[in-house]
């Protein structure tokens, strides 16, 4: 792909979909899938950078992921506590600066203490800014910025005339972020699953077959190539 003569989206947002499947097909447990997409994720950061992506925000667990099987989610969290101390090192060697999306709250403590480092040692990066929705879902999301959006009007440092579309979107976790540009969602599922249901309201949606796992730098071409038929009007004419 000639990155010269392509409309490159500013901010590309992940579902991925896909690792128990991909895990299945090998006749192999489901964590081996999460082991293998967790891979992907880290190339994928590196070819959206070379591509010309300044913003990639991906999926990785949400608020109803919760209800699977505990050996399953015992051993996502596992992979995660792993995943965020090599993180830690990537970002830095990269040039990344990373951002958790989601309520943490509920994470075991030395998991809040690699996101907290995460984010503080990444904050000045200036390369790819890169945003893992983790216990993420679009309706908590917003819920939990009302609700801090309420105890200041309560306490008078709002008043209700300055609610705004801007405004609104400063109590959500994406604040400074800008709206993605082009939404993939892999395994040929084509739903939304509670994600960035605010922020998605002008984005262009692609779906695709490819399991997460197998997911790579040409399938992120296919979907820039998909969203440069697109004409964005974003309401207009």
């Amino acid at each position: 792909m000639d990155n010269e003569n392509v409309n490159v989206p500013e901010h590309v947002a992940i579902i991925l979909d896909g690792n128990g499947r991909w895990a299945k097909k090998r006749l192999l447990p489901r964590k081996a899938g999460h082991v293998a997409g967790s891979k992907t994720v880290e190339q994928i950061c590196e070819d959206a950078w070379d591509l010309g992506i300044k913003y990639l925000t991906v999926y990785a667990f949400s608020t109803e992921n919760w209800k699977r099987p505990k050996d399953e989610v015992d051993a996502l969290m596992k992979l995660l506590r792993q995943y965020l101390k090599d993180c830690i090192k990537r970002s830095m060697k990269n040039n990344m600066c990373v951002k958790v999306l989601g309520d943490i709250t509920p994470l075991d403590e030395d998991l809040k203490a690699s996101i907290r480092e995460l984010e503080e040692v990444s904050k000045n990066n200036t390369g790819l800014h890169f945003q893992v929705a983790l216990n993420y879902g679009s309706r908590d999301e917003m819920i939990r910025g009302m609700q801090e959006m309420a105890l200041d009007v309560q306490n008078g440092k709002l008043t209700v005339d300055q609610i705004t579309e801007e405004c609104f979107a400063a109590y959500l976790d994406t604040k400074g972020i800008p709206d993605p540009d082009l939404l993939i969602r892999t395994s040929g599922e084509e739903r939304l699953s509670n994600f960035l249901l605010w922020q998605l309201a002008y984005t262009e949606f692609y779906f695709t077959d490819v399991l997460w796992p197998d997911f790579n730098k040409k399938d992120l071409q296919e979907a820039i190539a998909y969203y440069n038929k697109r004409d964005r009007r974003f309401g207009g004419v």
